[in-house]
């Protein structure tokens, strides 16, 4: 599986993570998810992994998952008020469209992601049988190569006139400022009532000592798979660039919000880490 004809390293933990969840914690599951696994379909010792030890990512797969089904419900809550477009930057392994289909008909989901990755994941599901739903677009981008990925947006059927729910979850610590800057700036200028969801690395500073001691080792195995952390933030931070790209309305949602979201009176400990919150921000 190699960078330029499948999902990256990333893109593979994060979807067995989500799988693992629904294998190891108890019900009730915060995201129902193995297609990411079906996908991969790793060796039959996947979970002797060392960064799938069900102690030690306990944490991760937690916010993993919460900050998916947040996403979601923020869809879901957008589409019953007409909102009927859903854009994924760095779409990755996820499997929205494959899951909601409750949605078909109701909502366009536009995947952008490099050119090779998306070729294998098109495949992938054809392969096992999900094929790919007319409700669903591939937006293959050469990113390397700097192509605008609003206009291949465009391209591939978006409603520029339409608002959308554009989310952008695990990408933001492996670009520059500058490029995340690019991002929001573009977003910005969607039309009146479409709404941004990014996720961004805190600054280590701002954890507690358990967490701060989780993301160090999350970034050392970030790094030493070639695809170092670049970019962390301050909530304050990350709300000044979105003012300063003309978002009229933002909002900080602090990682830690999710447990009580979604782990409330759980009994087997399961609570999403600290270190990767969200901005909410809308046109």
């Amino acid at each position: 599986m190699t960078a330029a004809a499948g999902p990256d390293a990333t893109a593979v933990r994060v979807a067995l993570w989500r799988a693992m969840h629904v294998q190891v914690d108890p019900p009730p599951h915060v995201l129902d998810d193995i297609v990411g696994l079906e996908l991969v379909a790793p060796s039959d010792d996947w979970r002797s992994r060392p960064d799938m030890d069900p102690e030690w990512t306990k944490g991760f797969r937690a916010a993993i998952v919460a900050r998916a089904r947040f996403i979601e419900d923020l869809v879901v809550e957008q589409a019953a008020d007409g909102v009927a477009q859903y854009v994924l930057l760095g779409a990755g392994l996820d499997t929205f469209a494959q899951r909601r289909t409750d949605l078909a008909g109701r909502i366009r989901v536009f995947e952008i992601d490099r050119p090779g990755s998306q070729a294998w994941k098109r495949q992938r599901l054809i392969d096992l049988g999900y094929g790919v739903a007319p409700w669903l677009r591939f937006v293959p981008v050469d990113f390397e190569a700097t192509d605008d990925w609003y206009a291949r947006l465009a391209q591939a059927g978006f409603d520029t006139a339409q608002p959308a729910v554009i989310a952008s979850t695990g990408v933001s610590m492996y670009l520059t400022k500058e490029a995340n800057r690019q991002v929001l700036d573009r977003v910005a200028r969607f039309t009146t009532s479409s709404t941004l969801v990014m996720t961004f690395m805190v600054r280590p500073e701002l954890l507690g000592e358990a967490d701060r001691a989780g993301l160090q080792a999350a970034a050392s195995g970030a790094q030493a798979s070639g695809t170092p952390f670049i970019s962390f933030y301050t909530p304050d931070e990350i709300l000044a660039v979105a003012f300063d790209v003309g978002f009229p309305t933002m909002l900080h949602v602090p990682g830690s919000s999710m447990e009580e979201r979604y782990f409330a009176n759980r009994t087997d400990g399961l609570k999403p880490s600290s270190g990767e919150d969200l901005l909410i921000a809308s046109t």
